[in-house]
């Protein structure tokens, strides 16, 4: 049932994510050459876009005041690969990620109460393998939209960008319903939007998700781009 345990620590989740990040990494190449080189569908940015500049693999730490958020240890794996080019990784492009806490609240809005907080919030350049990944915790929801994270990838040649372009992520209901249904998120009561009946949802947005043996879980998703340049 994968229960959120208060009493882990943020170092022991980060060395429990260190034991399974290498079963992780071969795990996410079998996604990687099983991937049929289908282009990723493109989705809305959606209002909760802010350029924060934070380069980081840990983003559920808020810079502004070092508090941490709390909810169930999510590692994020993702994986760019060139449709257009036998499905070679994409290496030394930028992935920018960003979703709501456990209450449904993103950093640095004013809707959200939030000016001034950047937690959730994080960028990396992909490495040789087109892979990034990102400590965080599993997204809340809020209402009209299913559960889901942001992401953006761009490429640059010099300080001009070359490449901007934005999608979703989205998660197995099963997983979801087991969630949301214990501490901090089940104070929030029931979601009124699933995948099914979300206007964004695309099948493909679907990440596999597995335990980490913790309490937490490690998602990974390849993403399929045609027409990416060469970052330099």
């Amino acid at each position: 049932n994968h229960p959120y345990l208060p009493n882990l620590t943020r170092r022991k989740a980060l060395g429990v994510f260190g034991l399974v990040g290498a079963g992780s990494a071969f795990s996410l190449a079998r996604v990687v050459r099983a991937a049929t080189c289908s282009v990723y569908p493109q989705a809305t940015q959606g209002p909760y876009w802010v350029d924060e500049g934070l380069e980081r693999s840990d983003i559920t730490i808020d810079p502004s005041d070092s508090s941490v958020q709390v909810g169930v240890p999510l590692e994020l794996r993702l994986s760019l690969v060139r449709t257009d080019g036998d499905c070679a990784p994409l290496a030394g492009v930028q992935i920018d990620v960003w979703h709501c806490n456990a209450y449904g609240l993103y950093s640095d809005e004013t809707a959200n109460n939030t000016l001034g907080k950047k937690f959730l919030r994080g960028y990396l350049f992909t490495d040789s393998n087109g892979l990034v990944v990102f400590q965080t915790i599993y997204p809340g929801w809020y209402s009209g939209r299913t559960i889901h994270i942001h992401f953006r990838v761009r490429a640059y040649t010099g300080a001009t960008t070359t490449y901007n372009w934005t999608s979703q992520l989205a998660f197995p209901e099963s997983v979801n319903n087991a969630a949301m249904a214990i501490a901090p998120y089940n104070s929030r009561g029931a979601r009124n939007t699933t995948n099914a009946t979300d206007g964004i949802y695309n099948a493909s947005m679907l990440m596999t998700l597995t335990s980490d043996g913790s309490g937490g879980y490690i998602a990974e998703h390849a993403v399929g781009l045609a027409g990416v340049p060469t970052s330099s």
